[in-house]
């Protein structure tokens, strides 16, 4: 009995050594997180926001958590590209804007059926079909441009992989801004609300249901794609591609599908931004130019290829243009979240969240 007590001690003694060195050890990485780069940013971030917030009202944090979500799915969709795939993709604004057409369009529709019927079950979900048709829509022109374009190029040339899919995205930025012109016209094609309901109270500011449902739809794509890239056999192979194409090739993983997951997920991501954001940004030949600069002061900002960073990226981007509105005017919208990207990338090149892998995920 003696000697089954000592082992108890003994062992409880040592499950207490390991919690212990279990909590310094994370206690350290928090410490260690707390003064690195991109932990210095988010406090000052958030600091930032709180004192904003007192001195020009809670309509700061409000606008930046709503718009920032959105921001976020921009920027998450371009990352992966690059990250997987080395694309850097300046026609990803006309998928916002591809998206945002589908929506209006379908809105149509359900927009006149709910006038007649504004109670019936349709002036609630129309407004999801008419977003998640968008997002479907792009999420196939994604497929269709990897088919079409990318695949070809891959297969005919790949030196100087990086200059030409520069060059190529911006011809297909071009082609689909003209083609919109002309197929659909320059006028703006954009809808008043999604939801005729009163608007929300939220921390004293009355916030429209479309912003709110905007927010949600956010987050729970966010929550979403995580899951899907952790837990997912599919998010799992786009992952083993992202660090090494020719390993992945080598164990049996189909490079040439996890290609078109990649481009689907991130042209659908760009439509889900555009037709979930159609109350505020109505479809035009060129609304996708300044969610594309959005995503791309995110990526630089956070370090390319890192998508996960890209999450707090947008809610940082859409304060600095939040606050710029607020103190500056909407003529510097865009001047002072460049010149703030800039003073961090001298100090930091690589991105505040920069690491030895191409992704968050792979940590």
């Amino acid at each position: 009995m003696a000697n089954v007590a000592v082992e108890s001690t003994i062992d409880e003694s040592a499950i207490d050594k390991v919690d212990q060195t279990i909590e310094d050890s994370f206690v350290q990485k928090a410490v260690r997180w707390v003064f690195s780069a991109g932990g210095i940013t988010i406090c000052l971030t958030i600091l930032i926001a709180i004192v904003a917030s007192i001195h020009k009202g809670p309509y700061i944090l409000v606008n930046t958590i709503i718009t920032g979500g959105m921001w976020a799915l921009m920027a998450i969709g371009l990352s992966l590209l690059f990250s997987v795939m080395n694309i850097a993709g300046f026609a990803h604004g006309e998928y916002f804007m591809a998206g945002s057409l589908t929506a209006y369009f379908v809105m149509q529709p359900i927009g006149k059926y709910t006038l007649d019927h504004p109670e019936s079950f349709m002036a609630y979900v129309g407004p999801l079909i008419a977003i998640l048709v968008g997002t479907f829509v792009c999420a196939i022109l994604g497929v269709i441009t990897e088919r079409l374009v990318f695949k070809q190029l891959r297969i005919r040339n790949r030196e100087g992989w990086l200059l030409n899919c520069f060059l190529i995205t911006i011809g297909l930025s071009v082609i689909m801004q003209n083609g919109h012109q002309l197929i659909f016209g320059a006028d703006f094609k954009g809808i008043l609300a999604y939801w005729d309901f009163p608007s929300v109270p939220i921390f004293g500011v009355y916030i429209s249901m479309d912003r709110v449902c905007a927010f949600f739809i956010a987050v729970l794509t966010m929550v979403g794609f995580y899951m899907f890239m952790m837990f997912s056999t599919a998010g799992k192979t786009i992952r083993a591609v992202s660090q090494d194409e020719e390993g992945a090739r080598m164990v049996g993983i189909s490079v040439d599908a996890v290609h078109i997951m990649t481009f689907a997920l991130s042209c659908g991501l760009a439509g889900l931004a555009g037709a979930s954001l159609l109350f505020m940004f109505p479809s035009y030949p060129t609304v996708g130019v300044m969610p594309l600069y959005n995503s791309w002061f995110i990526i630089i900002l956070v370090g390319f290829g890192n998508v996960a960073g890209s999450i707090p990226g947008g809610f940082m981007i859409a304060l600095f243009q939040v606050l710029t509105r607020s103190y500056f005017g909407e003529g510097w919208e865009a001047v002072v979240p460049v010149l703030l990207i800039s003073l961090i990338l001298i100090f930091k090149p690589s991105g505040i969240f920069a690491t030895k892998v191409r992704t968050v995920w792979d940590q």
